[in-house]
């Protein structure tokens, strides 16, 4: 499984971004899927996560009530609306993905990350 992010840029604070993450290879094997977020200095943070049919849905406490995750599983595709950004948003946004490796492993996959940066 490959992942490969897009959307990330440069916005004024209180504005919007739309994050893309497009998968390839064995898709048919992902399932649950996430958007993490690191910045410097700091540690990896999970922003929000999605299970296969998009029944359970979690997002980190600093983004609950302004971004929203998606999937779309027919175009192996998921994505991170980010309204009402913050400066402290700032970060490297990565897609993550669970999937299995066989019928009783399971792995992780990452992309190569985009970068937010929100100015104040």
């Amino acid at each position: 499984v490959q992942l490969v992010e897009s959307g990330g840029g440069l916005v004024q604070a209180g504005g919007s971004l739309r994050l893309s993450c497009v998968a390839s290879g064995n898709t048919f094997s992902i399932n649950d899927m996430g958007w993490y977020r690191q910045a410097p200095g700091n540690q990896r943070e999970l922003v929000a996560s999605i299970t296969s049919g998009g029944g359970n849905i979690n997002y980190g406490d600093s983004v609950k009530g302004r971004f929203t995750i998606s999937r779309d599983r027919a175009k192996n595709t998921m994505f991170l609306q980010m309204n009402s950004l913050k400066p402290e948003d700032t970060a490297v946004y990565y897609c993550n993905a669970h999937y299995y490796v066989d019928s009783y492993n399971v792995a992780d996959a990452w992309g190569q990350g985009t970068l937010v940066t929100v100015s104040s």
